[in-house]
């Protein structure tokens, strides 16, 4: 088959279905909407420019909150010393299995194998050793933008792939409570607020357990969310590290009465999982549901048709949306049947289409398609900009509320550990922490399922939060 110009036209895309395939369905929407592709290597992703501009959008986000925090942004080399994971034996153990090691360079065989970053505590922590003194340089809060190395036995595209693209941040302060206001404070104020505010996913956050915090830490603090399908995905971590790393580095510093102490430490990170739970969390059978705040293009103008003024007209509207604040971009592919850019802008989750053909404009009017419910309305031309606007508002309020209603309709509480493995078929168990004693986490992880965090309820007992997850 081929379009009004004589080239080929594209096929129309075809996803599986969530309800019969989600993992295959999950596979199709990251291929066909061109979020990425696997690399050369197994287990590693390029990822392409639409993936690239939602990870763009995301970073902006992540790095304005970051910096709120008092943190600054540097970077650090990919390439560590074997010696220096083996300064802390927590650390070392727990990444040994996902270690990517440089054993000869320049045609020549290292005299100290070299790791590939697979997080930067041991190279960074080397550095604060040397720039921290005294009780004025602290605290140190560094955060760096980078790739790191983790290699990965089951890979899938954004979710758990061997290299990816993250955020880390590290500090170092004066005191243990300073330390864990501020861990919990990178959770909350970044992480949460990211995620709902503009990837409207609501998340709940809590403690890890002993069993599943960062290797090196004293305390885990977690944001975990559910996914269309019920289960589990982590969204960001926030280390409390006591001060493990700074004596295993000689981190010290004089204090106002002139004595030397270790400095109390954190660490945490987010990365392109993320995109993975924006696909996960609000797509549909159609495609990706993009929330207005962080979609790259937030408007589309399609052009119809080209006869008359229409081509000048969109031209108009979409420069009208641009000057109002809106992401916007026009299509004006007549070569291609309208029918098929409109599946193709669908399946990118884009907010809002606007449909300008002769007739519509004949009659003043435009289509207005609201990607988040699928609504198509005719509206008056002159009030086009004033609807967008108020219709990517509306689409970024009801993703939250439609994500979080799931949440809460499919968290059950349960009272042991075999009613909560139950529940995890469907959505997230919440159980008191007091039946993971005498082998109950271990029994729930042999079965599939794992505690994703502790925390208070309003009694101020502990709960925990039991899925399964990715």
């Amino acid at each position: 088959m081929t379009d009004a110009t004589g080239a080929a036209a594209p096929k129309p895309t075809i996803l599986r279905r969530q309800r019969n395939d989600f993992p295959g369905w999950y596979q199709d929407v990251v291929a066909k909407a061109e979020l990425a592709e696997n690399g050369p290597v197994r287990g590693t992703m390029v990822i392409r420019p639409y993936g690239y501009a939602l990870w763009e959008r995301l970073q902006q986000e992540l790095d304005l909150r970051i910096k709120a925090t008092g943190a600054q942004n540097a970077y650090f080399p990919l390439l560590i010393p074997e010696s220096y994971l083996h300064r802390e034996a927590q650390h070392v153990a727990g990444f040994s299995p996902e270690l990517a090691v440089v054993t000869h360079g320049g045609g020549k065989k290292l005299e100290e194998p070299v790791v590939v970053r697979p997080t930067s505590e041991t190279i960074i922590n080397g550095c604060f050793a040397r720039w921290i003194h005294g009780h004025r340089d602290l605290p140190l809060l560094i955060n760096q933008w980078a790739n790191v190395v983790r290699w990965e036995l089951r890979p899938r595209l954004f979710l758990r792939t061997t290299e990816f693209l993250w955020q880390e941040g590290h500090t170092a302060h004066a005191s243990e409570q300073e330390a864990h206001v501020y861990a919990l404070r990178i959770l909350t104020e970044v992480y949460q607020d990211t995620v709902e505010k503009e990837l409207a996913i609501p998340v709940v956050t809590g403690r890890k357990t002993d069993k599943e915090r960062f290797a090196g830490a004293v305390t885990t603090w977690t944001c975990e969310s559910m996914m269309r399908d019920g289960k589990a995905l982590q969204m960001g971590t926030s280390h409390e590290l006591g001060q493990n790393f700074a004596k295993a580095f000689d981190i010290t510093f004089t204090d106002s009465t002139g004595q030397q102490r270790h400095v109390w430490q954190t660490s945490w990170g987010a990365s392109t999982r993320l995109i993975g739970a924006l696909v996960m969390a609000h797509g549909d059978d159609a495609g990706l549901r993009i929330p207005p705040r962080i979609a790259p293009v937030q408007a589309v103008v399609i052009l119809v048709r080209g006869e008359g003024d229409s081509a000048d007209r969109a031209e108009a509207i979409t420069s009208d949306l641009v000057r109002a604040g809106v992401r916007a971009i026009l299509d004006r592919r007549i070569g291609i049947p309208f029918g098929r850019r409109s599946i193709e802008w669908e399946l990118k989750g884009i907010p809002v289409r606007l449909e300008v053909g002769p007739r519509e404009l004949a009659a003043g009017q435009v289509s207005l398609v609201e990607r988040h419910c699928s609504r198509k309305t005719s509206i008056p031309l002159a009030s086009a900009i004033g609807s967008v606007s108020s219709a990517l508002a509306t689409a970024q309020e009801l993703l939250f509320d439609e994500a979080r209603e799931r949440m809460t309709g499919r968290i059950v509480v349960a009272s042991d550990v075999e009613t909560a493995l139950e529940a995890t078929q469907a959505g997230f168990a919440k159980m008191p922490a007091s039946q993971l004693t005498d082998g109950g986490e271990e029994w729930l992880n042999a079965r599939g399922a794992s505690v994703r965090c502790l925390l208070p309820d309003e009694t101020g007992a502990v709960q925990s939060i039991v899925a399964r997850a990715y």
